[in-house]
């Protein structure tokens, strides 16, 4: 398509998918995005990435390696539904705590309960807030996590401070995103997928294709890799690194607080 995507000096604050709004007004829009979708997020998460999500969570986890040790805490930011939550508190054997963060309150209701069915209630809270304004102390936790939701946020770099802040010294942030597929052919596949079939499917599947376009759309002016990566360095984190996913289609995006 012919839309840019924003940079590292930033953008996505005023970028509802292709189209332009006024400060202040993106929140409200991806809200009701979420609301719409919230009850089959997992189908659009199959639509989005052809059921790879799956695949690259497990990857997101396999590399934050959570710990065993009772009293490990992570926040996963944007993760209302409880997939990323629960799978760090399995990978820990039930030793690990996580706090699971949306702004969405329908995205939460269905990972509480989630939660009860799996019998995770425990193990796993669930808090509604913004991501640009976190309810915790200065380093609470041993790692921040935040899968498919921080192109949803209006103000990033915002975000990217808070994870900073949150997190203890020594702690880890992960990020999982759509991000700029680089292989040749696949790039132009992906494209006509995203924006011929997914709006259709999901308008097939929840009767509204409209939240879908959005989202395609957003994925579309997202920073690249390599833009995306200097934001997170300029936020504090040292290490910084990525690792593409299905040809870039996804990108796993790792920083450290030392």
């Amino acid at each position: 398509m012919s839309e840019e995507r924003t940079t590292a000096q930033g953008g996505m604050e005023t970028s509802y998918g292709f189209k332009t709004v006024g400060p202040g007004e993106k929140q409200g829009l991806v809200n009701d995005v979420f609301h719409k979708v919230a009850k089959r997020y997992d189908i659009m998460n199959d639509l989005m990435s052809a059921g790879l999500h799956r695949a690259w969570k497990d990857g997101l986890v396999s590399w934050l390696n959570p710990s065993k040790r009772a009293g490990w805490h992570v926040l996963d930011v944007a993760g209302g539904t409880g997939d990323i939550g629960f799978r760090i508190v399995d990978a820990s054997h039930g030793n690990a705590r996580a706090t699971v963060l949306d702004i969405n309150g329908s995205m939460l209701s269905v990972g509480e309960e989630r939660a009860r069915k799996r019998g995770l209630a425990d193990n796993v809270d669930f808090v509604e807030a913004s991501a640009e304004e976190l309810p915790f102390p200065d380093e609470t936790f041993d790692a921040y996590t935040i899968s498919f939701g921080i192109r949803n946020v209006p103000r990033i770099d915002v975000a990217l401070s808070e994870a900073f802040r949150v997190l203890k010294p020594g702690g880890r942030f992960l990020c999982l995103e759509f991000s700029d597929v680089e292989m040749p052919i696949l790039d132009k596949i992906y494209e006509k997928w995203s924006f011929e079939a997914i709006p259709r499917i999901g308008k097939m599947v929840t009767g509204d294709g409209e939240p879908y376009a959005y989202l395609v759309e957003s994925i579309r002016k997202f920073p690249n890799q390599e833009n995306f990566a200097a934001m997170i360095s300029r936020a504090g984190f040292s290490r910084v690194s990525f690792r593409n996913y299905s040809g870039g289609i996804s990108a796993l995006h790792s920083g450290w607080k030392l």
